[in-house]
């Protein structure tokens, strides 16, 4: 089975499970979560921000899985899908495909990209790592691969030409760079370079970070371009005035995955010109073109 087939096969299974597009009138919306590839999995992490949603509007939210980026878009093109929660980096290519309206924010504390190298390596800057080996994380990751990648640019340095890219996970990536397997790591510095270093048997003090990344964009709620501006304006009004009781759905009562959002904020004024950062990230990794996930 080729490509394009397996993609038409999951928006096939997505749009007899959702049932078709929703509209004000029918009071059923369509939501999916792109990093959450199957229906259980979206139940099991996203219901309780489901029934709180619910039980504040007059409004039924039905779930409608994808097993990829393209194929959310690919829903949100055919109006069998309302609300999509996705990433900077899938934001970007989104709202270039489908004109997709950025929403709601979902604010991750201390959510930046770090580059970390051992204490004692003698790097001390990002110039340093010119010709060296760097770890990174999975393709498209806006944390763990574009991030690192603009913030080694920022630097003036060619991250596509000046270092050699390993592409791991980020276990792998903080155990290579300790036995010295690469020069440093690119990573989300709070996900995963403080996460494993407080559970590693070693001091803290041999790392050196060289290289703090800015904050970067929001994880965003996109609407669909066919979706009412006034059914939008509910799903934010909500939120916003139930930001306790959503957050505690999101973060206490969901899955482990969405304990990356502890400490959030929903932030009502997003601007699609927050993620140009994220856009010139594609640009330093050599894809100019908006319109395709990286790795895809």
């Amino acid at each position: 089975m080729n490509a394009k087939t397996l993609l038409m096969s999951a928006v096939g299974v997505a749009m007899a499970l959702t049932g078709g597009a929703s509209n004000a009138a029918d009071k059923t919306l369509t939501m999916t979560v792109t990093d959450v590839p199957g229906l259980e999995e979206l139940r099991r992490d996203w219901a309780p921000f489901k029934e709180a949603l619910e039980s504040r509007t007059d409004y039924t939210v039905e779930f409608a899985p994808v097993t990829s980026r393209t194929a959310a878009v690919e829903l949100l093109r055919s109006e069998r899908v309302d609300l999509v929660l996705t990433g900077p980096a899938e934001y970007v290519v989104m709202r270039h495909l489908t004109d997709a309206e950025p929403i709601l924010g979902f604010s991750r504390p201390d959510y930046f990209s770090g580059l970390i190298t051992m204490a004692d390596s003698g790097i001390t800057s990002v110039e340093d790592l010119e010709g060296r080996k760097v770890a990174v994380g999975d393709v498209g990751s806006t944390s763990s691969h574009l991030g690192p990648l603009q913030l080694i640019s920022d630097y003036g340095v060619n991250p596509q030409e000046e270092v050699e890219l390993i592409h791991t996970k980020p276990r792998i990536g903080f155990e290579s760079l300790r036995k010295g397997d690469v020069a440093a790591w690119g990573t989300n510095y709070m996900d995963d370079y403080m996460r494993l270093r407080e559970r590693a048997d070693i001091s803290p003090g041999a790392f050196r970070v060289i290289a703090r990344g800015p904050d970067l964009p929001n994880d965003v709620m996109v609407a669909g371009e066919h979706l009412n501006d006034a059914v939008v304006d509910t799903m934010q009004t909500t939120i916003v005035d139930n930001s306790d009781a959503m957050v505690q759905a999101i973060v206490d009562q969901g899955g482990g995955e969405n304990k990356k959002y502890a400490g959030m904020r929903f932030i009502r004024n997003i601007d699609n010109e927050d993620y140009n950062y994220v856009r010139k990230a594609y640009q330093s990794i050599g894809q100019e073109d908006f319109g395709r996930f990286p790795g895809e």
